[in-house]
């Protein structure tokens, strides 16, 4: 029997992993419209074509002005300025300011020449037609953006490697971007292996279950920015688990096998794993619970992962492993910055010195605060996260953590 469960810690199993792929994107690049490419990951740099804002624009309503002549203004003592005009939204102002001039501007308005700061239209009032008094002074670049003063133009707003959010969309509509050079979705083969695992479409027959996992994570690879492509449930035999294997490994830019990797004389995955080719399996055991008996290889430049078959484990690695390595095929920059939350425990948690453990928490607010209350359940049990709100990682130097305790939720 091959060796096993060597165990190595969570962090170390991850850098080992990573530390076999090109640190470089490698997949190709595709272009999409920007509209549609949130979520997408930039293959390219974009520089700006102009300039944002492309004209100096007052942030209130109010009078530009010439800031030198508004100096020493209050209500006892105001400025007295002659009306030029007011400016037209949407339209150039048509004017320049001569001094002891004023002209009326709308917010997000054009700022005449000459003009270096706009006066709020409370602070201001006009005592007669074509004059105002300023009852306040201004300083220059008062209530004004600068040309320039988002982006100037030339400047490198996004550089490859960014993931576009909603922010992003809406930077790069500003600057008229309507089309992104992205990096394709990675392909991530996913395969289900077990005699007892069968179609969720399939009524089970005794001691079957229906298939849990190419399902659930699928659907993290889709949230995580790949494309998931599942190639079915394998039987337990050697030789279809390796065909099934080679085929994924061709067609994909990461392979996730599911089940099969127990201590067990069935363990068929590390073995398919290794058939695959060099340097093949990095890891296999790692201390964390749940999911120790988990695999980790590269094969050529293809990542390949083997889940444990429960779902909650092979869900929670597949967080910690999975998703990283579709970042790096990204050429994501990126750090990953999981959000969490604080809160206390509500129970007693034990736990393992040298091994991290992960605990499904439902979130309670209270009149002190946010608690965490444990969700109790066996790693095969799918809705033990699915009444969960997320997960408290317990570090491998304590042996459990006392109720009360503040902790630390990763939404899940």
């Amino acid at each position: 029997m091959p060796e096993f469960l060597r165990l190595v810690s969570p962090a170390d199993a991850l850098n080992r992993l990573l530390s076999h792929l090109p640190s470089e994107r490698r997949i190709e690049e595709e272009l999409v419209p920007t509209v549609e490419a949130l979520g997408r990951v930039l293959a390219a740099p974009i520089a700006a074509p102009h300039p944002l804002p492309a004209f100096p624009r007052s942030t209130v309503d109010g009078y530009a002005v010439r800031a030198a002549d508004t100096h020493g203004a209050s209500p006892s003592l105001p400025a007295y300025l002659k009306l030029a005009g007011e400016v037209p939204m949407g339209a150039a102002p048509g004017l320049r300011l001569a001094p002891g001039q004023a002209a009326l501007v709308h917010t997000g308005g054009m700022i005449p020449e000459a003009a270096d700061a706009v006066v709020m239209l409370e602070d201001a009032q006009s005592p007669r037609p074509g004059e105002i008094e300023v009852l306040k002074p201004s300083a220059s670049g008062q209530n004004v953006i600068a040309l320039g003063e988002d982006v100037g133009q030339g400047e490198i707003v996004l550089d490859s490697g960014a993931p576009l959010r909603p922010q992003e969309i809406g930077g790069l509509m500003a600057l008229g971007v309507i089309e992104v050079r992205v990096a394709r979705r990675p392909r991530v083969g996913i395969l289900s292996s077990g005699d007892e695992v069968v179609d969720p479409s399939v009524e089970p027959g005794p001691a079957q279950v229906r298939d849990v996992n190419s399902y659930a994570l699928s659907a993290l690879v889709r949230e995580a920015g790949g494309e998931p492509v599942r190639h079915g449930i394998v039987p337990d035999q050697i030789e279809m688990l390796q065909s099934a294997a080679r085929k994924a490994w061709a067609e994909s830019d990461l392979v996730v096998i599911t089940a099969g990797s127990s201590a067990s004389a069935r363990d068929l995955t590390a073995e398919a794993v290794r058939s695959l080719g060099s340097p093949g399996v990095l890891v296999h055991g790692v201390a964390i619970r749940p999911g120790k008996p988990t695999i980790l290889a590269v094969a050529g430049d293809v990542p390949v992962i083997g889940l444990p078959g429960n779902p909650v484990s092979a869900l929670v690695i597949a967080r910690l492993f999975v998703v990283p390595v579709i970042r790096r095929l990204l050429g994501v920059r990126a750090p990953a910055l999981a959000a969490r939350l604080t809160a206390r425990l509500t129970a007693n948690v034990a736990s393992e010195a040298g091994r991290e453990d992960y605990v499904p928490v439902r979130l309670i607010v209270t009149p002190e605060g946010l608690a965490a209350e444990p969700v109790y359940g066996r790693s095969n049990l799918i809705f033990t996260l699915v009444r969960a709100d997320g997960l408290v990682r317990i570090p491998p130097e304590t042996t459990g953590l006392a109720a009360g305790s503040p902790v630390e939720v990763t939404p899940f």
